[in-house]
């Protein structure tokens, strides 16, 4: 698909009359791209640096309804989220997959028990389904041992999703693309387009390879950039209303973070909700939600007091596992594209999207990651009066295309078993077989400390669209993150199998290894560990001041008891009655 002089070829056609021109290649572009080419539209989509690089490589890996936005009373979206959460899981087994969440429950906590209890009922009926039961104390530590039993009065568990953003998002370009849609990364939509009456009517794009240029014209122009849509708003007049928050994240390794399912616990410093769940066969910590201050064309990452704060909960629910620095293997940062409203709490902005029209340009920004067909859709219903020909969208459609290939079962010395199949008919899709055909002797076999197969580097080198070595490495196979050190005990061997297939001569594997090296220490290790707090130091305070005999004792609960006390006690036999 994305091979040799794949970018010439597509330079050589954007002096075609577009329908519709996206511009970012996260997520949201990317399921506006799947949408357009599903109905015929001609269709092109830009990102100004690798696909998926911003957000949507960055998430926290969650395809759920989000608990949190139903505390907030915000109905729809958990509703919509909920449904697209089991649209996903249906249509992208290996891909999107079950991911059972343990929520504990301590003496003291606000929200408690009963709260906890109306909400998942709540969100299980949804769902038209009842996967969530209470659990006390001596049965919440068998189904997560090691975990602190201070206070500890039991737990819930119910059920919600995990994927792999970065794949999930290239999944469905590359779906689009087979469709008919458009696709290149690395070119910069630098300025928009006006007619006479200051509508507008295209972009001046830019290779950011080359530094060839194009004036591109569509009839409708859409900005999908996340956090970036300020840039070209205030272009056309718009006013800036993006607050970029970050969020970050920590790694370990799941032998010294035993966790096999989801652990769901209130941060012991500011009360959050922070979670610890086993992803790509590590455990990631998170989540962060803080202003974000710098560029945003640099790469971000964890500042000393995000790891501090993440640390704290890890020693807060794991305290026997003498956990450290020295265990951690990687960090990541996003930064989140919400839409500011002047809240001083950063986590009580909506994270619902919204659609701007703003002199001919749509900008569609917000939302979550589990809800990209909605918001595409509420995109491409926007721009209806700008393609009045558009069909009409179909009802019943699968998110993602059904995989109804056969897989080769061995490279001649190694057996693929069920698991690793359905992994690489998820994540590949339609291109799993020709992965597997491609694979050399013992390629099938997986890359020590992670789920990844060494074909996956191969494939991905020969045919994903690859520009840099952290395209490689940080996004199609997702060695920077599971790897210490982002993969270096092994890059000889990455060497050997990805420089031919990309082309690279010895200069430009050199340089790109050097500049990879120097970014992953950058953003993707630990910051300086001299300013980094001291996170025990930070529990003993909260500690103190939790247990003040002056702290008042808050009663109150949220409205969401009594709206949902009838689900509690009926909803067994609504779900099987709404089943039927």
């Amino acid at each position: 698909m994305w091979t040799t002089n794949w970018r010439d070829a597509i330079w050589n056609q954007l002096d075609t009359e577009w329908d519709i021109l996206v511009i970012g290649g996260g997520i949201t572009g990317a399921g506006i791209l799947r949408e357009a080419a599903r109905l015929g539209l001609r269709i092109l989509l830009v990102e100004q640096r690798d696909f998926a690089w911003g957000t949507s490589s960055r998430s926290s890996k969650l395809v759920h309804g989000g608990l949190r936005y139903l505390a907030q009373g915000k109905l729809g979206l958990t509703l919509a989220s909920v449904r697209e959460r089991e649209h996903l899981l249906e249509d992208g087994p290996g891909l999107i997959d079950p991911l059972g969440f343990l929520m504990a429950t301590h003496r003291g906590d606000h929200p408690g028990k009963w709260t906890y209890r109306a909400g998942l009922s709540l969100y299980d009926l949804m769902a038209l389904q009842w996967t969530h039961r209470r659990f006390s104390a001596q049965e919440f530590q068998m189904l997560a041992p090691h975990i602190t039993t201070e206070g500890l009065q039991g737990g819930f568990r119910y059920g919600d999703a995990q994927t792999d953003d970065a794949r999930l998002t290239l999944r469905v370009i590359r779906e689009a693309v087979r469709a008919g849609g458009v696709a290149i990364n690395y070119v910069t939509a630098q300025d928009v387009l006006l007619d006479e009456a200051g509508q507008v009517i295209g972009a001046r794009l830019v290779d950011g390879l080359t530094g060839r240029a194009a004036e591109v014209r569509a009839r409708a122009v859409i900005s999908a950039t996340g956090a970036w849509a300020d840039h070209l708003r205030t272009q056309v007049g718009g006013e800036a209303r993006i607050r970029p928050l970050r969020g970050s994240h920590l790694i370990f390794p799941l032998w010294r973070l035993p966790v096999a399912q989801a652990i769901s616990f209130l941060h012991p410093v500011d009360r959050r909700p922070v979670f610890i769940f086993p992803w790509e066969g590590a455990a990631l910590v998170g989540t962060t939600d803080l202003d974000h201050d710098d560029a945003l064309d640099r790469e971000p990452g964890i500042s000393p007091q995000e790891v501090a704060y993440l640390m704290a909960a890890v020693e807060h629910q794991y305290p026997g596992r003498g956990l450290s620095l020295d265990d951690v293997i990687a960090s990541y940062a996003g930064v989140r594209p919400v839409i500011g409203s002047g809240k001083a709490d950063p986590s009580k902005e909506s994270r619902e999207h919204v659609v701007w029209q703003e002199n001919g340009l749509l900008t569609v920004t917000g939302g979550k990651l589990t809800t990209f067909r909605v918001i595409a859709l509420d995109a491409l219903r926007a721009v209806r009066d700008r393609l009045p020909d558009m069909p009409k969208f179909q009802r019943h459609v699968p998110v993602l295309d059904a995989v109804d290939v056969a897989l080769p079962v061995t490279d001649g010395a190694l057996w693929l078993d069920m698991a690793t199949r359905r992994r690489l008919l998820g994540r590949y899709g339609a291109d799993a077989p020709a992965l597997v055909t491609a694979a050399q002797p013992g390629e099938l076999a997986p890359i020590p400390g992670t789920q990844a197969l060494w074909a996956e580097l191969r494939w991905a080198a020969r045919d994903e669209g690859v520009v840099h070595l952290d395209d490689l490495l940080l996004r199609r196979v997702r060695l920077g993150l599971l790897l210490p050190e982002g993969g270096a005990r092994i890059m000889d061997r990455v060497r050997a199998i990805c420089q031919p297939e990309l082309g690279w001569d010895d200069a430009r594997w050199e340089a790109e290894e050097t500049a990879y090296r120097a970014l992953w220490r950058a953003h993707y290790s630990l910051p300086d560990r001299a300013l980094i707090p001291d996170w025990r130091r930070m529990l003993l305070d909260a500690r103190l001041e939790r247990y003040a005999p002056t702290k008042p004792v808050s009663f109150r609960r949220p409205l969401i008891v009594a709206a949902t006390v009838a689900a509690v006690l009926v909803g067994p036999r609504l779900w099987r009655w709404l089943r039927t």
